[in-house]
C-alpha cells in the first residue's frame, strides 16, 4: 500500500489528509500539495491508524509542516534507574492533556516492548521512538550487529510506531570535528554510534543501511525523523563545523527518503544563542529541501538548570517563527534527572505558549481567535468565560480565587474603585454619550 507521501504525489487525497485539513481549517488539496512537496508530514503508522483491539483507541492524525500550526512533542520514557509502564502512561496522558501533539518513548529501562505496546495502544497522538535505545538493551554497543539493528527497527514498526529518530547523518569523517568542542557529543544516539564506528573502524551502519531502513519505513508508513547526533550541547559549540557537516548529510538523506517514498522530517539543535536561531532555521530549509524542522528548544542560555523549560521556550518561539515546524519540549528536569508528571506539565505548557505565540506572529488562519475571544471576556469582566477560554483554566481560576472567594466585576490587584477595566468602560460610555 502506498505511503501518505506516495499517495499525495499522484494526486490522491487520503482520509488522513482530509483530517489534517479539517483540523487546520485549510483546503484538503492544499494539504495534499504540501505533503507531495515534502514540506508537510503526517506521521501515521498503518497499524496505529487501525486502532487497538484491546483499548479501542486509534490514532487521530496531525500534520507537521511550516504551513500549518506549530506542533509540540513531549519526550517520556523509563530508565534503568526508574521503570514503570503505568507511570509512563500517566506522563503521556498529562502531556496530551497539556498540549502535546505527539509523544516520544525514550525508554531505556524495564520491559521496553511492553512499555511501547502499552503506550501505543492507549495513544491517540503519534508516538515516536529512537530504535537504537532498544538495540543496546542487554548488550554493549560494540557488540551490536547490523542484523540486530534492522530487526529492532522492523519490530518497532510492526508495533505501530509512527516516527523514528534515526541518527544516520553522523558519519565517521565527522568525528574529527568534535575534537574542539567543549561538550563533545551530547546526543545519546550520536555518541553510541560514534563509539561503534571507532571500535569497528567502519562507517555509520545506519547510513550504510539507509535504503534497507527506508524499505521498512515504507512498508508501515513510518515517518523518518532524521536525528542530529552532533547537535550542540552548549552555546560554545553552537553552529560549528560538526553540526553543519551532519546537516549537509541529512539534506542528502532527505532526498533519498523521498526517492524511497518515505515521509521525512529533520531534527535540529540544541543549544543556540538567540542571535543565531534565524540563520540556523534558514540553513536547514536550504540544505534539506524544505523538510519540516524538528528542534529541541533551542536552549538560549546554559546557566539556568531547573528552568530550562523557560530558557528553551524562548528559543522555541523564535525557531518556530523563523521556520521550525515541530518543537520538542524541554522540562525543568532537563540536564538534571528524569521528568516527573509535574515536569511534563510545565514543559508542555511552556511549549504550547511558544508554539501559539509563533503561530499568531505567522498569522496562520484562526491562530488569534482565542486571544481575541478572551480579550472580549476580559473587557466585560466575565471571569467564567475567561476561565473557559484559558488554556489551563483550572490554574487561572485557582490563582484568581486566592484573595477573592467570588467572581466580582474587578480583581484583587486594583480593587473595585481603581479597576482600570471598569474605569475604561465608564470612559467609553461617557464618550459614546457625547
Amino acid at each position: 500500500m502506498p505511503t501518505q507521501y506516495q499517495q499525495a504525489l499522484v494526486g490522491n487525497i487520503t482520509p488522513e489528509i482530509e483530517r489534517v485539513a479539517e483540523r487546520e481549517r485549510l483546503d484538503a488539496e492544499f494539504i495534499r500539495a504540501e505533503v507531495a512537496a515534502g514540506r508537510l508530514v503526517i506521521p501515521a503508522n498503518r497499524l496505529h491508524l487501525a486502532g487497538s483491539a484491546e483499548t479501542g483507541v486509534r490514532l487521530d492524525t496531525i500534520g507537521i509542516g511550516r504551513s500549518v500550526t506549530t506542533k509540540i512533542n513531549a519526550n517520556i520514557g523509563a530508565s534503568p534507574v526508574s521503570s514503570c509502564k503505568e507511570l509512563e502512561l500517566t506522563k503521556m496522558q498529562w502531556a496530551v492533556r497539556y498540549g502535546a501533539d505527539a509523544v516520544m518513548d525514550l525508554s531505556t529501562g524495564g520491559d521496553l516492548d511492553e512499555i511501547r505496546t502499552h503506550l501505543i495502544s492507549n495513544s491517540a497522538v503519534p508516538l515516536g521512538t529512537v530504535p537504537i535505545y532498544s538495540m543496546i538493551a542487554g548488550r554493549d554497543i560494540e557488540d551490536l550487529t547490523c542484523e540486530q539493528m534492522l530487526a529492532t527497527i522492523t519490530a518497532q514498526a510492526a508495533q505501530g510506531v509512527d516516527f523514528f529518530t534515526i541518527h544516520a547523518g553522523i558519519l565517521r569523517e565527522h568525528l574529527d570535528f568534535v575534537r574542539p568542542r567543549k561538550m563533545g557529543i551530547v546526543s545519546r544516539g550520536g555518541s553510541l554510534l560514534a563509539k561503534w564506528m571507532i571500535h569497528h573502524g567502519r562507517q555509520n551502519p545506519l547510513y550504510e543501511m539507509f535504503d534497507e531502513i527506508s524499505a521498512i519505513c515504507r512498508e508501515y508508513d513510518v515517518t523518518y525523523s532524521l536525528g542530529d547526533g552532533l547537535r550542540p550541547g552548549c552555546l560554545a559549540d553552537a553552529s560549528d563545523e560538526a553540526q553543519f557537516a551532519e546537516l549537509r548529510t541529512l539534506g542528502e538523506l532527505v532526498q533519498r527518503a523521498r526517492e524511497a517514498g518515505v515521509q521525512c522530517m529533520v531534527e535540529g539543535p540544541g543549544h543556540i544563542p538567540l542571535d543565531e536561531i534565524e540563520m540556523n532555521m534558514k540553513r536547514q530549509e536550504e540544505l534539506c529541501g524544505g523538510a519540516p524542522f524538528y528542534v529541541l528548544g533551542p536552549i538560549v542560555t546554559d546557566v539556568f538548570p531547573g528552568y530550562d523549560h523557560i530558557t528553551s521556550a524562548i528559543g522555541a518561539t523564535m525557531a518556530a517563527y523563523y521556520g521550525a515546524s515541530f518543537l520538542c519540549y524541554v522540562t525543568p528536569a532537563e540536564h538534571l534527572t528524569l521528568p516527573a508528571p509535574e515536569d511534563v506539565k510545565a514543559g508542555c505548557i511552556a511549549y504550547k505558549i511558544a508554539a501559539h505565540a509563533a503561530d499568531v506572529a505567522k498569522k496562520l488562519p484562526g491562530a488569534r481567535d482565542c486571544d481575541d475571544a478572551i480579550s472580549d471576556a476580559r473587557a466585560e469582566l466575565d471571569w467564567a468565560k475567561q476561565f473557559q477560554l484559558a488554556f489551563d483554566g483550572e490554574t487561572a481560576k485557582e490563582i484568581h480565587r486566592r484573595n477573592m472567594s467570588t467572581d466580582e466585576d474587578y480583581c484583587a490587584m486594583c480593587g473595585k474603585r481603581w479597576c482600570a477595566v471598569r474605569l475604561s468602560r465608564e470612559v467609553k460610555q461617557s464618550l459614546e454619550g457625547k
